[in-house]
């Protein structure tokens, strides 16, 4: 195979959108950086578009095509693309380019599918979490990080929210937005109104006090999670909007010290996952519409 040399090359320019951008628009593919992400989303199903190896990278390059061997799809010989150190550090999105990266087809997820889960999660009751305008793309992937090591069904990001899919959300995520369904970019209302419609309970995260949760009793310091349930963590500064505060079941609070303002967006959701798997292993149920 010829070394790509131009910086021009289209693979090349395709490569440095998808590993410098802020996340694929609808029909573009995701970049995937660093031989063990590639692997990863090799085995997680995903179609490759093309993979593109450095010179002094390709030690990296026999487990990646064995791994795409194993799949259905595999990689066309055509697409396995190589180019020098100095042009693979053009297109890196990191500091220190390990030399692998690769482009893949977005699976095509549905709500249904983040509240049915995949693969052994499809009998769990609905556990989703959604991403209600968080902006840190790190934080965005340490949550969903937590949320496949917790036994979460899926994960919604809405509108305003960094992508999930962005090349820091995946390095931030360790690969888990490559495997949970993820959906991205719901409008609050629509979203709401499809959780009422799966009967789905609604869980708010809030730093608000007791003394400012609703008359109408949604506080809860002891939140049922065990049932099919939607946790919404809000934005890093701003928090919840109304909107979802109105339309939540129950408000979660997280205990803190009174001189702490509030926790970090990733560690709350992670703690309030943490309880879900902990309420969830003490009784199986199966979720039915």
């Amino acid at each position: 195979m010829s070394i790509i040399t131009s910086r021009e090359n289209k693979w090349l320019k395709l490569f440095r959108a998808a590993l410098r951008g802020s996340g694929p628009e609808t029909g573009e593919p995701i970049g995937v950086e660093g031989p063990k992400l590639v692997e990863d989303a090799l085995r997680s199903g995903l179609e490759v578009e093309a993979l593109l190896v450095s010179e002094s990278a390709e030690r990296h390059a026999e487990s990646i095509l064995r791994a795409a061997g194993e799949t259905d799809a595999g990689i066309s010989r055509s697409r396995i693309l190589r180019t020098t150190d100095k042009l693979f550090r053009s297109v890196s999105g990191t500091d220190a380019p390990q030399g692998v990266a690769a482009l893949f087809q977005p699976r095509d997820w549905t709500l249904e599918d983040a509240l049915r889960g995949a693969g052994e999660m499809r009998e769990a009751a609905p556990l989703a979490v959604v991403l209600a305008e968080i902006q840190d793309p790190g934080n965005v992937g340490t949550i969903l990080r937590s949320a496949e090591a917790f036994g979460a069904t899926g994960v919604v990001s809405t509108r305003g929210a960094a992508d999930p899919w962005s090349p820091k959300g995946l390095r931030a995520s360790a690969g888990a937005a490559l495997r949970l369904p993820v959906l991205r970019g719901m409008a609050i209302p629509v979203l709401l109104a499809q959780l009422r419609m799966a009967r789905v309970k609604i869980y708010a995260t809030s730093a608000a006090s007791h003394a400012d949760a609703s008359d109408r009793g949604a506080f809860a310091a002891q939140a049922d999670l065990r049932e099919p349930a939607a946790i919404f963590i809000g934005n890093e500064g701003a928090g919840l909007s109304q909107e979802i505060i109105r339309a939540a079941d129950a408000v979660i609070s997280i205990p803190i010290r009174a001189n702490v303002e509030s926790l970090n967006a990733g560690v709350a959701a992670s703690i309030v996952l943490y309880e879900a798997a902990k309420q969830r292993q003490s009784e199986v149920r199966v979720w039915t519409k």
